[in-house]
């Protein structure tokens, strides 16, 4: 299927690796020009020579990576001023650490809203009226299942998530973007094979005393799919989204999970 976004300009958050990447991936081979950010100049870089020589992805499909922190204003101000009109925009920020919410101090509240609510808020403040205007427009914010299945050691990523699911529910239905071809939605994925779950299962493994694919494959079972999820499915879903052919899918919350999560709709 073409998707419609050839030669349209791109920016994914936190692309040098995981799910970021495998959007960026998805977004490159559709042809669509990709500006990669991440705080880490050298897997970023890395990260664009994959692109740059990935044979999916059409020639002349421009890979543009720099190494900033996107929830800083000078971070955002770098990636505007390489350029100011963008036609995707999908925003990505590691999930704050898990925890009991007693041990949480103001300062440890407002680092994860202005992660994974403000961030996004402001990127999506920056191009949306630009977007309208030009008649093109799709915003993708990578959040997390535990907006629909709250985690309870998961305080931080409930709370600054759903602000922002929130929020986005109300933009997205206003008639200046929805009419002016500009979508809005939140893919919210389950567990996938990254080097976050990979993390998290060395640490389980410590602690329990089992090896690291036992508990890869324990996790695995409660899955109704009985596997992790791939950046590259996530990717393509992504792509979805940014297609001409979303256009009529804005305000949405988009569960990807393998079935994980009963009870959720």
């Amino acid at each position: 299927m073409n998707l419609g976004i050839t030669g349209k300009w791109a920016l994914v958050c936190g692309a040098s690796k995981g799910l970021g990447w495998g959007c960026a991936q998805a977004l490159a081979r559709e042809g669509a020009n990709v500006v990669i950010v991440a705080r880490g100049a050298e897997a970023l870089q890395a990260a664009a020579e994959r692109l740059r020589k990935d044979p999916q992805v059409p020639q002349g499909t421009q890979v543009e990576p720099i190494a900033v922190d996107i929830t800083t204003p000078e971070g955002r101000a770098k990636v505007f001023a390489f350029r100011k009109d963008y036609d995707i925009v999908v925003t990505n920020a590691g999930g704050p650490p898990p925890g009991d919410f007693r041990d949480w101090d103001r300062e440890a509240w407002i680092k994860a809203v202005d992660a994974n609510m403000l961030t996004p808020i402001e990127l999506i403040k920056a191009t949306v009226d630009g977007m309208a205007a030009r008649g093109f427009g799709r915003i993708v914010n990578i959040t997390s299942s535990a907006v629909k299945a709250p985690i309870d050691i998961l305080g931080l990523s409930n709370g600054a998530r759903s602000g922002l699911t929130g929020f986005v529910a109300g933009v997205a239905r206003t008639t200046k973007l929805a009419s002016g071809n500009v979508t809005i939605n939140n893919l919210l994925p389950g567990v996938f094979d990254t080097d976050r779950i990979k993390t998290t299962l060395e640490g389980s493994a410590k602690k329990t005393g089992k090896t690291v694919e036992e508990m890869r494959q324990q996790r695995m079972n409660t899955i109704p799919a009985r596997r992790f999820g791939t950046p590259d499915e996530f990717g393509t879903a992504c792509a979805f989204l940014c297609s001409a052919q979303a256009s009529y899918i804005t305000g949405q919350n988009v569960l990807i999970d393998g079935g994980a999560y009963p009870g959720t709709y």
